[in-house]
């Protein structure tokens, strides 16, 4: 059986072996076929997947939401499909991007406070 272990998978693809093995015992990843010896042994589909996981990390899908979007594209994902968990993802971004504005703005409010108001706020903090 040809294919690669853990460790050249690790190699070609950047991650860790202990992060393989999590991928695999998590779900994210199926498990491997075995070498004769109890080693295992992934095929080049497994660079493909990884690739994937890693891409849809990047674009801040959590681990359980890459878990699902696998096992739905190891279903027949129709294109609909893909193009609503796409959708969402936006959804929650653009959200995330409104509400880290809002701690922005917060924040530069704060810069404006008179310096006395900030002199009294620090006195609460070094009295006994």
């Amino acid at each position: 059986m040809s294919g690669m272990t853990r460790g050249e998978l690790a190699k070609r693809t950047g991650l860790s072996m202990a992060t393989i093995l999590y991928y695999e015992e998590s779900g994210i990843l199926p498990p491997p076929s075995r070498f004769a010896n109890g080693y295992r042994v992934y095929t080049d589909d497994y660079l493909v997947k990884i690739k994937f996981i890693k891409d849809a990390k990047s674009l801040g899908y959590s681990l359980k939401e890459i878990g699902q979007i696998l096992q739905m594209l190891q279903k027949d994902m129709d294109k609909e499909a893909l193009k609503e968990v796409v959708s969402g993802k936006i959804v929650e971004i653009e959200e995330r991007i409104n509400s880290l504005r809002a701690l922005q703005a917060q924040l530069a409010g704060w810069l404006n406070t008179p310096d006395e108001d900030i002199q009294n706020y620090l006195r609460i903090f070094r009295s006994k």
